[in-house]
């Protein structure tokens, strides 16, 4: 497999790309406080199993990653991992572009997954299943065009005299879908994508025929025994819960909704920012309704790009349009569809690619208009996280700020090196610190909060007494606990409820306050942490699953 590096021009640029993109991710890494997921994924990385209730375990490697080679535990080291195997994924997303089309084509894909937003934070800075996800996605579709469009003096299988023959890439590819699954749900889905391709292209069914196939179902098994072994163990709570638990709603099912659906739908694309968004769509539709695709049911030798766009629509699409359906019902997260945006950036790319010879002024205006605009709320967006910038009130808001804190979403974000700081110059919390058994909250995402501020100054079990436990309800032996003594930390809001207290009063024998801990932006108080000590921990606190 031979790949021709694109001259001056554009391999400046394309240096210029991951090196600046890399740049930019890190710092955004190192200002961004840990969201919700992500500090709860850092537990994953301190209880390793061979999968867990949500999600498969490669997010658990990917986030200890950073902090197993550091031993510093903070927003940058967990997301460590992200931003490495995100250059990977930049590297194979190129390398199929520049492989099925041309080195410019391989650069604009580039430059777009840069700039878009919703690549950039949610698979090349947050630490998160997509992660690996996107990854082996990636793998799949670099994988998949090498084996379907062989080229530099290979024989054309399919598009010429002699017949597609199914190689040993084939068996490559059931490795990658196995550790996409391992990574998250997804996978599965691109498998079946996979499988839909070969049948809906008539020079490639044979390869569902092939030996090599058998292969890549064995190994395909064998990559998902972790996930298979941890499952059979714990009655396929991960299964149920992916499938039906987190859909379910003490109403009646809401119908589908048109309207909901086309507004999930400009989410989405304000997610990848309208200016990509949009035209991203409109080349999906447009490649998809060309003429000729039927052909390539009928005919062992269609157009090879028709067949090149076919293959990123089938390995793209399906996910796409599932979520965007799915999201006329369900609150969808952005993330869930991302994989498919980021196969279709290729023919974005490419479409782009013929836009520049035509207008060569207005494509570099779209990209560096977008890209400082981008940049200039990227900034904004920090300064705001880190001093309160658009807060009221702040000492650090121009104009006495626009945002009064009550109302701030942005403090939902807790700064878990601020609390660290906090708790550490409290002589009583650390004397009681070093004075209890565990830790517990009343909510699984404060779980992770805790941890990261809490592990580097006392090696404590933490856990959540909820109703909505997620790992917590597998990772302890709560009768270890019996007869032992715990803090109770929570925030202001959930002090607020009697009845979240009440539910713990029969576990312990007692629990009284400790002390309150005031978190701090622009020289506002944003959210405050109550402790409290819980004495004689009498019975285990009752999960809705688990062991």
């Amino acid at each position: 497999m031979k790949f021709i590096w694109p001259h001056s021009r554009w391999s400046s640029g394309l240096l210029a790309l991951i090196l600046g993109g890399l740049l930019y991710r890190t710092l955004v890494a190192i200002w961004l406080f840990p969201g919700f997921d992500e500090a709860y994924y850092y537990l994953y990385s301190r209880h390793l199993h061979w999968s867990y209730f949500d999600h498969p375990p490669v997010v658990a490697w990917t986030t200890g990653l950073g902090w197993w080679l550091t031993g510093v535990i903070s927003p940058l080291t967990i997301r460590l991992g992200a931003l490495g195997l995100y250059c990977v994924s930049l590297g194979l997303l190129y390398g199929t572009a520049t492989y099925l089309f041309s080195a410019a084509a391989g650069v604009m894909t580039l430059a777009l997954v840069t700039l878009i937003p919703l690549f950039t934070i949610g698979f090349g800075i947050l630490t998160a299943p997509d992660t690996g996800l996107i990854l082996f996605w990636s793998a799949t579709l670099f994988t998949a065009a090498w084996e379907f469009f062989p080229q530099n003096g290979q024989r054309r299988y399919g598009w010429a005299d002699v017949p597609y023959r199914p190689t040993w890439r084939i068996a490559l590819l059931g490795l990658w879908v196995g550790l996409a699954c391992l990574s998250k749900y997804h996978g599965f889905v691109l498998g079946l994508s996979l499988v839909g391709f070969c049948l809906a292209c008539a020079p490639y069914r044979s390869a569902l025929r092939s030996p090599w196939t058998g292969v890549a179902l064995g190994l395909f098994v064998i990559t998902l025994l972790p996930l298979w072994l941890w499952n059979s163990q714990h009655d396929w709570i991960s299964f149920r819960f992916q499938l039906g638990m987190r859909f379910d709603r003490p109403q009646e099912t809401a119908p589908f909704s048109l309207g909901q659906m086309v507004g999930y739908w400009l989410i989405s694309v304000a997610y990848l920012f309208p200016l990509f968004g949009f035209p991203l769509w409109w080349v999906t539709a447009r490649k998809s309704f060309q003429p000729g695709h039927l052909r390539l049911l009928m005919t062992v030798n269609p157009d090879v790009e028709l067949a090149k766009d076919a293959l990123i629509l089938w390995l793209s699409l399906p996910i796409m349009l599932l979520f965007t359906l799915l999201g006329g019902k369900q609150q969808i997260l952005p993330a869930w569809p991302a994989p498919g945006y980021w196969g279709v950036v290729i023919l974005l790319g490419q479409q782009a690619v013929l836009w520049q010879q035509q207008r060569p002024r207005l494509i570099r205006r779209w990209l560096w208009g977008s890209g400082w605009f981008l940049v200039a709320l990227s900034v904004v967006a920090m300064l705001h996280l880190q001093l309160g910038f658009l807060q009221q009130p702040s000492r650090y808001a121009p104009f006495g700020g626009l945002v009064p804190v009550d109302q701030d979403g942005s403090t939902e974000l807790l700064d878990t090196g601020q609390m660290r700081q906090l708790i550490a110059a409290d002589p009583a919390l650390i004397a009681a610190l070093e004075e209890v058994d565990f830790v517990f909250t009343n909510e699984y995402y404060l779980g992770g909060y805790l941890g990261m501020a809490i592990h580097p100054l006392q090696d404590l079990p933490i856990t959540a007494f909820s109703q909505d436990p997620r790992g917590f309800a597998f990772w302890f032996d709560q009768t270890d606990w019996l007869g032992q003594d715990a803090l109770y930390i929570t925030l202001e809001r959930f002090v607020a409820d009697p009845a979240i207290m009440a539910q713990y009063f029969p576990l312990f024998d007692q629990i009284e306050p400790l002390t309150t801990l005031p978190l701090r932006r622009g020289g506002a108080v944003t959210e405050t942490l109550h402790i409290y000590r819980a004495t004689d921990f009498q019975q285990p606190y009752d999960y809705p699953y688990g062991p």
